[in-house]
């Protein structure tokens, strides 16, 4: 009999959410079989011919050429002739990737065989900065590539310079996570990120005439990425819309709807010093069919691409702006796109050691990194439920045991939450489980605290209004089996605060700390050689000991008084000042004076962040020079003031606060009574590989967020890392840095976080006039609304945010900070002590490895091991 087809259904999804996941895999990371003996069997073919092609590492110079010069002619189709520094790059990189892909494939199979727990990283974000270097570095190839691409006519720096940072994050969450997938490569842990791979990634920063930031689209892929290896193979059907039936117990059908596949494009991350590499995994977004050939055909061209945009706009850029209907639902669209094909693909790989799913949470750590994955939840009850036929305890207890939720935030308008109209049309069967595990949750905490009704609202992952909203880190919270802070201080704020009620119910035991840290390599010998090989001669150490263990740089403290040492250390500075300034006249052809003082601000631009206290302090700075007399003037400390960082394309008041720092920097870099001694730059495009040329350059940061907003920050151990000293709040990680360098080496201004919620009462209910509470920055405010960095009128709302209410208390910090900065120049005066203070900084960083940390998840969250190659 013929099979026949409605034509009507082509395109459309399948009738039924029970029909098996559409999955086609290569043998890729499979164990081979064996025979009655134990002996391991050759799968297919000869052996000996399959052995004999196997690649291998390509580490000396002659491999290393003839590897480059095979990718230029079969990868590229290009020859000598006709190979510029791009193509010489994308050949060079080919041939780096073949020797990671020689130690993936050993690894994963090394991992198939021995079948240990793994945990698994989901992050929106994850912002891995070039990738050939790193790779070099870990690889330790450096030099032989080094000496191989000089043998082909080019240089390893240029084609260094050619890389585009992947478009994969935003700031601090991104940096992270790429720190931690790094840290675990290199401590030799079981580990995968997922994420999204975004086409446009955030967006390119550019900045107008009149100094306004203006956003474009940032095509890194436009050039190809040749660090990811497309999987074809790894494909899985997502679901949105439709409708969810239930059909006994707990259990529900769900089905309709659109369906969109989830595609898999492999990154490499090679650990430090070792052969064990693991993997990052990226969704892109795929139409189930690309193409509408009938309605084509019937001349709706519009119908005929319409399910395929609608589907390729999921991973299309990285956060939609959600201030319309249509970028809420995409921003939900991808977070749930991705959290349910990495848990699709979870749950396949451990299918794939054969063990019954009740042990899932033996061999499966899954880490949230803030709530967007959240959803990763509800999908794991979901799975468990509706397609492996678990009752809900079991299934509920399974995913308890599994997930593991890190707090970034304790702002409560960054922590999210979805309207509920929203998630029941776009994920009904979703909505249908938050409300299942929401109730039998609430009669759990009604027992534990009866009749405290105040308590349940505050409690329910459902926030009563018009409309109601699911606040998902109260989901990611009662879901998860620990939840962790990111630094001493903020993880004591979320115990007392935002889940103070949580605490109450189960314990103080779920909720701990683990500090952030940073990959030593990128952020100490990647981006500042110079101090690293300094380092390892004073020392008398290879890096890798150093690098791996950060606590040896303590042996720098001996060298503290040593002249010699000094004088190298400072000539590095000044070397990594002449880089920065370079860059900066290559860029935007503006000289530098390189033997000022570098004070550098780099994060994304937001009002806790508070960049707007640092112009004011820069105006403030220039005012008072303005009012000196020349003799004055030859006692100032010569300073120069970085800014970079982007701002949300949404928010009106941090866009203001660059056009200020712009407009501001055009007045005082022209002005010739302050041009020497006062400069200012707004760096536009802020990323991975402009922070390796900034803070390397600094001789200050500032990290001086409003007491109690700042989870950690992770800029600032790059900095305090690379000898640069830190003028900050005391907030976050800026604590315990200061416990570790000392309170001498650090510059602390500003009130303290117990003192903020009563400022903010008294700045509502009894307010104080600027000009009577702060004239300092009364001044200042005045100055920019009269008109003296352009149009006054433009920065009034900026403006108000200072005069009312001054929500982030600049007005109550700026006396303060205005003091620190003066303790700053009188220490930067005595440039002996100050070297001194830039050592001992450095040699006390060892806590803050991202090393260090990873091991803390690895040993007090997810129960994992090293497993070596």
């Amino acid at each position: 009999m013929i099979t026949t087809i409605d034509p009507s259904t082509i395109g459309k999804p399948t009738k039924t959410a029970r029909a098996a996941r559409r999955h086609v895999r290569t043998l890729t990371g499979y164990t081979p079989e064996t025979d009655e003996t134990g002996k391991e069997k050759w799968p297919r073919g000869d052996e000996k011919a399959w052995k004999d092609g196997i690649p291998h590492l390509t580490s000396q110079v002659p491999e290393i050429t003839k590897s480059v010069v095979q990718h230029v002619h079969t990868s590229l189709a290009r020859q000598a002739y006709n190979l510029d520094n791009i193509g010489a790059y994308q050949a060079a990189a080919l041939s780096v990737r073949d020797n990671l892909l020689v130690n993936w494939n050993d690894t994963q199979l090394h991992y198939s065989r021995k079948t240990p727990k793994r945990a698994y990283y989901l992050s929106l974000e994850f912002l891995m900065g070039r990738t050939l270097d790193n790779a070099l570095l870990n690889l330790g190839l450096k030099e032989k590539y080094n000496e191989g691409i000089d043998k082909l006519g080019f240089n390893l720096e240029d084609l260094i310079d050619q890389e585009r940072d992947a478009g994969l994050g935003n700031g601090g969450l991104g940096r992270l996570a790429a720190c931690y997938l790094d840290s675990s490569a290199s401590q030799e842990l079981p580990v995968w990120g997922y994420g999204l791979r975004y086409k446009y990634g955030i967006f390119q920063q550019l900045i107008a005439p009149d100094g306004s930031q203006l956003e474009a689209p940032d095509p890194w892929l436009e050039r190809d990425n040749p660090w990811e290896l497309p999987r074809a193979d790894v494909t899985y059907q997502i679901r949105f819309y439709g409708h969810a039936e239930r059909i006994e117990g707990m259990k529900a059908l769900w089905q309709g709807g659109q369906e969109v596949l989830a595609m898999a494009y492999d990154t490499m991350i090679p650990g430090y010093d070792t052969k064990n590499t693991n993997n990052l995994r990226l969704w892109e977004s795929k139409p189930q069919r690309g193409f509408d050939l009938q309605s084509f055909n019937a001349g709706d061209y519009e119908r005929a691409v319409e399910a395929s945009n609608s589907a390729e706009a999921i991973t299309s850029v990285l956060y939609p702006n959600d201030h319309t209907t249509f970028g809420k639902e995409l921003r939900l669209k991808q977070q749930y796109f991705w959290t349910a094909a990495s848990l699709a693909d979870i749950v396949r790989r451990f299918k794939q050691i054969d063990r019954p799913i009740s042990e899932f949470p033996e061999y499966v750590a899954i880490q949230l990194n803030d709530t967007h994955p959240t959803l990763a939840i509800p999908e794991l009850m979901r799975i468990l439920v509706d397609e492996e036929d678990l009752p809900w305890e079991k299934a509920w207890d399974i995913t308890t045991n599994t997930f593991f939720f890190t707090n970034h935030t304790v702002l409560p308008e960054a922590l999210e939450k979805w309207p509920v109209p929203l998630m029941q049309n776009l994920l009904p069967r979703h909505m249908q489980i938050i409300f299942d595990i929401n109730l039998i949750f609430l009669q759990q905490v009604e027992k534990k605290f009866p009749g405290d009704k105040d308590k349940l609202a505050r409690m329910s992952l459902i926030e009563e209004g018009f409309p109601q909203n699911i606040r998902m880190a109260n989901l990611a919270c009662i879901g998860s089996r620990k939840v962790n802070g990111v630094a001493e201080l903020h993880s004591e704020l979320v115990r007392a605060t935002i889940m103070k009620d949580f605490v109450d119910f189960f314990g103080v035991s779920k909720f701990s700390n683990v500090t952030n840290g940073i990959t030593p390599r990128r952020w100490l010998d990647q981006c500042n050689p110079g101090l690293s090989n300094l380092i390892s001669d004073t020392l008398k150490l290879p890096k890798a000991e150093f690098l791996k263990d950060l606590t040896k740089l303590e042996g720098l403290l001996k060298f503290v008084d040593n002249t010699a040492f000094q004088k190298k250390w400072a000539a590095i500075k000044q070397s990594n000042k002449e880089r920065l300034a370079h860059y900066v006249e290559t860029t935007l052809g503006l000289k530098v004076n390189t033997h000022a003082m570098f004070d550098v601000q780099i994060k994304r631009l937001h009002e806790y962040k508070r960049q707007t206290l640092n112009i004011m302090g820069v105006i403030h700075r220039y005012l008072t020079i303005k009012d000196m007399t020349p003799a004055e003037r030859k006692k100032v400390n010569p300073k120069v003031v970085f800014f970079a960082g982007k701002a949300a394309p949404g928010y009106y008041i941090a866009k203001l606060t660059i056009r200020l720092i712009v407009n501001v920097a055009r007045i005082i870099n022209n002005d010739p009574d302050t041009k020497d001694l006062l400069s200012l730059y707004f760096l536009p495009d802020y990323s991975v590989s402009l922070a390796e040329v900034l803070i390397p350059a600094s001789d200050i940061s500032q990290h001086i967020s409003t007491a109690g907003t700042e989870a950690s920050g992770t800029s600032n151990m790059k900095f305090c890392l690379n000898g640069g000293l830190l003028v900050g709040t005391v907030d976050g990680a800026n604590i315990e840095i200061a416990e570790e360098v000392g309170e001498s080496n650090v510059f602390f201004f500003g009130h303290l976080t117990p003192a903020v919620e009563e400022l903010r009462y008294q700045h509502m209910y009894h307010p104080v006039p600027l000009e009577q509470k702060c004239p300092a920055l009364a001044r200042v405010v005045n100055e920019v609304a009269a008109g003296r960095f352009g149009d006054g009128g433009v920065y009034e709302p900026l403006l108000n945010t200072i005069r009312q209410n001054d929500y982030y208390l600049l007005t109550e910090d700026f006396d303060s900070y205005i003091q620190a900065l003066k303790l700053v120049d009188e220490a930067y005066l005595d440039r002996t002590e100050w070297i001194k203070k830039s050592i001992r900084t450095t040699a006390k960083m060892g806590k803050f490895s991202s090393d260090r940390a990873i091991q803390d998840y690895a040993q007090e969250y997810w129960n994992i091991e090293s497993t070596k190659v």
